[in-house]
């Protein structure tokens, strides 16, 4: 990662919450630290709340968890502030003095780190006042998850904003897709010849996508339970992404074009979920107590957790299910790929009356294990033929390696204007064409969803999913629960 030579300005809409202080903030402050952002470059917060600049610098400090003071002193002096109302057209006027006071204002990041509702307004006045014209430089937008609550609202804001910006100043960000881990799929696929002849309907069995929390709403009731639920906030972006990334073809290169080419093909691919296979290839439930806690709706039937059974109907995965599943307040936070593959076609070591070898395993640790391992079967020592398995492992990183956060890479992809972890809008239309229908489904569904105990792997109707015995969910990294077998 080289140093952006551009001046240039971030401006966030919404400094003074959650994502700005703990993530946004710190996340320029190692990309200062490390020397990637040029010397002048300037920071301003915007929010509702007042601040005095000393006092908001004070308060980003309390964020930034760092013991160099000359580096945090110099970061401070990059940072400032600007209060007031973000739909008034007083305050744009202040924010464009401040930008024309500013040796960086002709190129301008804004990020907008605000609730869904405030994407147009803060867009339409960022217009009006002239603000998103690119004259000497450069203007770029950075909108964060969810674009849309459902497609006909992403249609609605990508209209809004097209009659204001081009489509390359918009920046669609998807901070799971920034993960090393995530980003680590890409070379596994394509730098690595061992796996590609293996990487087809011939050779694997299914594939298992998890993303498990064991927190709750952590303080988001309000907006989950009206807008969210598990299927719109993690499968219609974050774990339909990595299943792109899983199944799609080699591009042509590694320009952002190419890449979402490529992906926007494999989401177009997935076979809809109609009602009548709503019942075997999707659950939803919700883990018990969330009724009772604080802005959630009396009935609700948001979702906390839910799973789906996926085809991607192209030459390469026909027939081969895609198990994606999420979930809060489970037993374990992971994300994780299993990847299965198919047994051999005769068991030569397999007696009369005795259990079959397990299965070829191939598992992608995404967070908090960024692994990679396989697993195969081996001979116990011994006169008896009993196999067990075991498991190939390797860390991506090497031990006392610095491992970037996600915001880290994607914010400086935004300052040289490198898209290519951003979404397109044709991928984000994609995504809800899989989720929408599901969507309608349960909302067509009078009956409350599922309840899971909190502190489990979820309900007990998800393992009915896979539609067939020698199929389960694969909750672990380590094969060391699986029992030997006797041959």
């Amino acid at each position: 990662m080289s140093c952006a030579s551009e001046s240039h300005a971030y401006v966030i809409f919404g400094a003074t919450g959650n994502l700005a202080m703990a993530k946004l903030l710190p996340a320029l402050y190692q990309l200062h630290s490390l020397g990637h952002l040029a010397p002048d470059v300037r920071i301003l917060g915007c929010g509702r709340t007042p601040y005095a600049q000393d006092s908001w610098r004070a308060e980003v400090e309390k964020h930034l968890q760092t013991a160099d003071a000359a580096q945090l002193d110099s970061f401070l002096q990059r940072i400032d502030y600007l209060a007031g109302n973000l739909e008034d057209a007083a305050f744009y006027q202040a924010l464009d003095a401040w930008m024309g006071s500013s040796v960086c204002g002709n190129n301008v990041i804004f990020y907008l780190s605000v609730s869904p509702e405030f994407y147009v307004p803060i867009t339409i006045r960022l217009a009006q006042a002239g603000l998103l014209v690119e004259r000497t430089g450069w203007r770029r937008m950075v909108i964060e998850k969810p674009f849309g609550h459902d497609q006909q609202s992403a249609r609605d804001l990508q209209h809004e904003l097209n009659t204001r910006l081009d489509e390359e100043q918009i920046y669609r960000i998807d901070h799971y897709v920034g993960k090393e881990s995530v980003q680590n799929l890409l070379v596994l696929r394509f730098a690595n010849m061992i796996l590609e002849p293996l990487w087809n309907r011939h050779y694997i069995d299914h594939v298992q996508i998890t993303h498990a929390e064991t927190i709750g709403l952590d303080g988001r009731a309000n907006y989950y339970d009206r807008h969210g639920g598990a299927t719109r906030d993690m499968i219609q972006s974050h774990l339909l992404q990595v299943l792109a990334l899983l199944a799609m073809e080699p591009p042509v290169s590694l320009e952002a074009e190419s890449l979402r080419d490529e992906k926007v093909k494999v989401l177009r691919s997935i076979r809809p979920l109609g009602q009548p296979q709503l019942a075997s290839h999707a659950v939803r439930a919700q883990y018990a107590g969330y009724q009772q806690e604080a802005g959630v709706a009396a009935g609700s039937h948001t979702e906390t957790y839910a799973a789906l059974k996926l085809y991607v109907d192209n030459w390469r995965w026909r027939d081969v299910p895609f198990y994606l599943r999420t979930g809060k307040r489970l037993k374990e936070r992971r994300s994780m790929v299993a990847v299965r593959f198919r047994e051999p076609p005769m068991q030569l070591f397999q007696g009369s009356g005795a259990s079959a070898v397990h299965p070829n395993w191939l598992l992608i640790g995404i967070q908090p294990d960024d692994v990679v391992q396989m697993e195969i079967s081996a001979k116990v020592p011994g006169q008896e033929t009993r196999t067990r398995q075991i498991s190939m492992d390797a860390s991506v990183g090497n031990p006392g390696e610095r491992k970037a956060d996600a915001y880290e890479d994607l914010l400086m992809d935004v300052i040289q204007g490198d898209r290519s972890l951003f979404l397109r809008y044709d991928e984000v239309k994609a995504a809800w064409n899989v989720v929408d229908p599901v969507m309608r489904g349960w909302a067509d569904d009078e009956r409350p969803p599922l309840q899971y105990p909190v502190g489990s792997w979820g309900p007990k109707a998800a393992d009915q999913i896979f539609g067939q015995a020698d199929r389960e969910w694969r909750q672990t990294l380590s094969c060391n629960d699986k029992p030997e077998s006797k041959l």
